[in-house]
C-alpha cells in the first residue's frame, strides 16, 4: 500500500515540476523579450539624439561629406558658440522660459483651484459643472472662433495668449480632482473644528498633501508650454516675441543660405554646416526639459496613479 501511494504521489508530483520548469522557461522568455523590445525601443530615441549630438561637434567637412554617424568627427565648439552669440536664438530663449514659468504657475493655480471645489460632493450643482468641462473636452470653438476671441480680447502678438488660452486642462484638473477626493475627510473635518476656512485647508493641508500630483501636473503643463509652436504661429508675428519652438521650425524651414546669412556673426558661419546648427539649437532646445525632468520623474507613477483611482 506504501509502494502504491509513493508512486501515485510521484505521478502526481511529476506533472507538477513539469508545470513549473515550463512555466519558469515562459516568464524568462517573456522577460526576455521584453527587455530586447524596450532596448530596441530605447535605442530609437537615443541613437537620433547620439546623432545630432555628433553632427553639432563635428567639422563642416564632416558633416557635410556624410561621415558622422554617433561619434563626432574633428571636435569643434564653434557651432555651439554662433548659436548661442546668436540675438535670435537666445531672445526666443527667454521668451520659451518666459512663457514656460508663468504658464506653468498659473495654469497649475488654477487648475488646482478648479479641482478643489469639484471634489467636494456637497457643492451644489457638482455634477453639471463636471459635465460641463468634460464637454469641452469633446468640443471646441473651433481656430476661427478662437482667434476672433483673443483678437478682441487684445491679445494678438503678446506674450500672454501662448499661455492664457490653457490655463486649464480638463484631464490634468480630473486627476488633481481625484487626488483630492482619495484624501481623508476627517483631515478637514478636524480643521473646520479648529475655525479653519477653506482657503485655509486647501492651502495647509490638501496642498502639502498632492505634492506628488502637483509635481507631476506641473511638469505636463510645463512640457506642453515648452513644445508648443502652433499657438505661437497663428498669434505671433513679430520676431522678438517668437518663442523657440517656432524660432526652430522656422531654422528646419527656411533655406540655409539665408539662415546663415541672417546671423550677426558671418565669419563664424562661414565655418559651420548648417545641419550641424540646426543640431546644435535642437540640443539647446531639449536642455531644460532633460534638467528638470529627472527630479520630477520619481513623482510621475505615484502621482498619476493616486490621482486617477478613488480608494
Amino acid at each position: 500500500m506504501k509502494t502504491a501511494r509513493s508512486q501515485s504521489h510521484k505521478s502526481h508530483a511529476a506533472p507538477r515540476r513539469r508545470t513549473g520548469i515550463r512555466s519558469s522557461a515562459s516568464e524568462q522568455a517573456f522577460q526576455v523579450a521584453n527587455i530586447i523590445f524596450f532596448v530596441l525601443l530605447g535605442l530609437t530615441t537615443i541613437v537620433p539624439f547620439l546623432n545630432l549630438i555628433a553632427k553639432s561637434l563635428s567639422s563642416e567637412a564632416a558633416v557635410i561629406s556624410g561621415m558622422v554617424n554617433l561619434l563626432p568627427v574633428d571636435v569643434q565648439f564653434g557651432t555651439y558658440k554662433y548659436v548661442l552669440t546668436q540675438g535670435t536664438f537666445l531672445g526666443s530663449l527667454r521668451v520659451s522660459l518666459t512663457v514656460t514659468v508663468l504658464g506653468t504657475l498659473l495654469a497649475l493655480s488654477m487648475t488646482t483651484l478648479a479641482a478643489y471645489p469639484l471634489s467636494k460632493t456637497r457643492l451644489r450643482g457638482r455634477k453639471f459643472f463636471i459635465l460641463m468641462y468634460i464637454f469641452t473636452m469633446l468640443f471646441s470653438g473651433g481656430l476661427i472662433p478662437t482667434y476672433l476671441l483673443m483678437q478682441s480680447l487684445s491679445l494678438i502678438d503678446k506674450l500672454p495668449v501662448l499661455f492664457l488660452p490653457a490655463m486649464i486642462s480638463v484631464y490634468n484638473m480630473l486627476i488633481i480632482k481625484s487626488y483630492f477626493e482619495s484624501l481623508p475627510d476627517s483631515l478637514e473635518e478636524s480643521a473646520k473644528l479648529d475655525g479653519a476656512s477653506n482657503l485655509s485647508i486647501l492651502w495647509r493641508i490638501t496642498l502639502p498633501l498632492s505634492l506628488p500630483v502637483l509635481a507631476t501636473i506641473a511638469l505636463f503643463y510645463a512640457v506642453a508650454f515648452w513644445n508648443d509652436y502652433f499657438a505661437s504661429l497663428i498669434y505671433i508675428n513679430s520676431p522678438e516675441r517668437k518663442p523657440l519652438q517656432l524660432y526652430l521650425k522656422e531654422l528646419f524651414v527656411s533655406s540655409s543660405d539665408a539662415f546663415l546669412q541672417a546671423g550677426n556673426h558671418a565669419e563664424a558661419a562661414m565655418n559651420t554646416a548648417p545641419q550641424s546648427i540646426q543640431a546644435a539649437s535642437i540640443i539647446l532646445a531639449t536642455l531644460p526639459i532633460i534638467v528638470i525632468y529627472p527630479y520630477l520623474q520619481k513623482y510621475f507613477v505615484k502621482g498619476v496613479l493616486i490621482g486617477s483611482v478613488k480608494e
